[in-house]
């Protein structure tokens, strides 16, 4: 799927918000390469179904499903070590469960703001914590976040989401130091905009907070951010992933790798 390949065989790995989208493509990627996957997030029990064993089916590897609330701590547990439990290990988390809601802040519903912290941000924490004893033990780990070229730069009428994604930035830069010499790696995938479920949500949302069509906010606000003009492709990010937990991204610690056109270069 991604032109790059890396012998993940036998390696267990975590995606969280992993039933559609950016999500489902990264675990297809892991897949492809020999790991064994735990699926997570929200959707149809048939559909997560078919997606489960299609991955199984196609790639010859393991795939579970677990159904964990990414906004309950308990939950996040559970999915960490039930997995430990299903396998006898842990390699790759890729936190990558995520929602959006575009207002302005003085019309943001309260709701929206704590639930949007919770999933993008806290259950990073949570499921950080679950892993790193699991990843200690075994002396090596990869923890990679999804964040967002919004953990880095800002846009309007998105506060909880770029609160949040420079959040997860944080976050990462700090668990990588905790654990630099212990084996582990922590760092984040920055994309642009990519063309997923959740942006397509956006279009909409962000059209009738800005008065204007839903053509004007494709053209005038998601791609005048990118100076290629062209949306970001599941597989440009799988590539990244793939970098990221392989041998050769063992040293990248700590840091974040932008896959957004050039948006974040200005």
């Amino acid at each position: 799927m991604s032109g790059i390949r890396t012998d993940l065989s036998g390696q267990v790995a975590i995606v969280t918000g992993s039933t559609s989208g950016i999500g489902a493509a990264m675990a297809d990627a892991l897949a492809e390469n020999g790991a064994h996957i735990v699926l997570n997030g929200l959707g149809d029990a048939q559909e997560i179904e078919t997606l489960r064993a299609s991955l199984a089916e196609k790639h010859g590897v393991e795939v579970r499903y677990h159904g964990a609330n990414m906004l309950k701590p308990d939950e996040i547990s559970d999915l960490v070590t039930s997995t430990e439990e299903a396998f006898g290990r842990l390699d790759i988390l890729m936190n990558n469960a995520g929602i959006q809601h575009v207002a302005p802040v003085d019309e943001f519903p309260e709701d929206k703001w704590d639930a949007i912290l919770g999933i993008n941000l806290t259950s990073v924490f949570h499921a950080a914590k679950a892993a790193v004893p699991i990843m200690k033990r075994q002396g090596k780990g990869r923890i990679v976040n999804l964040a967002s070229a919004h953990g880095l730069v800002a846009s309007p009428f998105k506060s909880a989401y770029v609160a949040a994604k420079h959040g997860v930035m944080g976050f990462t830069k700090s668990l990588a130091l905790e654990v630099a010499e212990q084996g582990i790696t922590c760092n984040a995938i920055c994309p642009g905009y990519v063309k997923t479920p959740l942006v397509e949500n956006q279009i909409g949302d962000t059209a009738r907070a800005r008065g204007i069509s839903e053509e004007e906010v494709v053209r005038d606000v998601l791609l005048a951010a990118q100076p290629t003009k062209q949306f970001v492709t599941y597989e440009q990010l799988a590539g990244a992933l793939l970098y990221l937990v392989s041998d050769a991204g063992a040293n990248m610690n700590g840091s974040w790798i932008s896959v957004d056109g050039g948006w974040t270069a200005k």
